[in-house]
């Protein structure tokens, strides 16, 4: 089993990630316009939408990857667009898994895995390299330690990417797409890696073209179009009674 917060250690239930009329532009480009949302903690929120729609850009501002112009975004009861935020204790608590992998080459996978846990926990090595055996085994690669990332397949290399996000023992993980640059017959692999992290109670904001994974996963599905959410709620609602023309005719082309 993956290692996940126990009830305990959860964040309170009426926390998790909001963002307050949260605005990010590229030059002239409005990528975020105005955007406002809650994704409650201990819940999978599954973020979609046609490409170039914002999807992207709201993720990477939920750690500061990107930083908003306007707005404020809170991570439990923290902002982390306060003046002053300290961004590295910011990016212990927000794990994050990308479309690429972004493994670094010359070192096995013990070494990607335990890497932040020495350079950011500061932690000794033996320990910081027991610790990530534990998540290496629990995502199913027990026995790869010492592979460099160029001896693994995609499926692999991002179940990697995934043990070292979760190493760190995030109260939230960000999934960018985390399946789409893989081959479909390795997307399931990943897929139910993160089930069974929302299945844990992980708060999870997930950007996917994984419609089915939406459907039966997420507890709150939010859909963009041209830097705004136009609609949000439970699966069952988005997909089975969408509201506005726009999420009908995307899902017309996608389903």
């Amino acid at each position: 089993m993956l290692p996940v917060p126990t009830p305990s250690e959860k964040a309170k239930p009426d926390m998790g990630v909001r963002f307050e009329n949260v605005s990010k532009s590229f030059g002239p480009v409005d990528v975020l316009k105005n955007v406002s949302a809650h994704m409650p903690s201990g819940m999978t929120t599954c973020i979609i939408g046609p490409s170039g729609s914002g999807k992207s850009t709201l993720l990477r501002c939920t750690n500061l990857l990107e930083r908003p112009e306007q707005g404020r975004i809170f991570i439990e009861d923290a902002e982390i667009t306060a003046p002053g935020v300290n961004i590295d204790a910011l990016r212990v608590r927000v794990g994050m898994v990308f479309q690429h992998f972004h493994l670094f080459a010359h070192l096995s996978v013990i070494e990607n895995v335990a890497l932040a846990l020495r350079k950011v926990r500061q932690m000794p090595k033996e320990a910081a390299e027991a610790k990530a055996a534990e998540h290496i085994a629990a995502i199913g690669l027990k026995g790869f330690e010492n592979r460099r990332p160029a001896e693994l397949s995609g499926g692999q290399q991002q179940r990697v990417a995934i043990a070292r996000a979760l190493a760190m023992e995030p109260k939230v993980m960000l999934f960018d797409e985390a399946t789409s640059a893989l081959d479909p017959e390795l997307v399931k692999g990943v897929l139910g890696i993160m089930r069974e992290l929302a299945l844990g109670g992980m708060t999870m904001l997930v950007v996917t073209h994984e419609m089915r994974f939406a459907r039966e996963v997420a507890g709150q599905v939010i859909f963009m179009d041209q830097g705004k959410i136009v609609e949000t709620g439970p699966p069952a609602q988005l997909f089975d009674a969408p509201q506005t023309p726009r999420l009908r005719h995307f899902l017309d082309q996608v389903l």
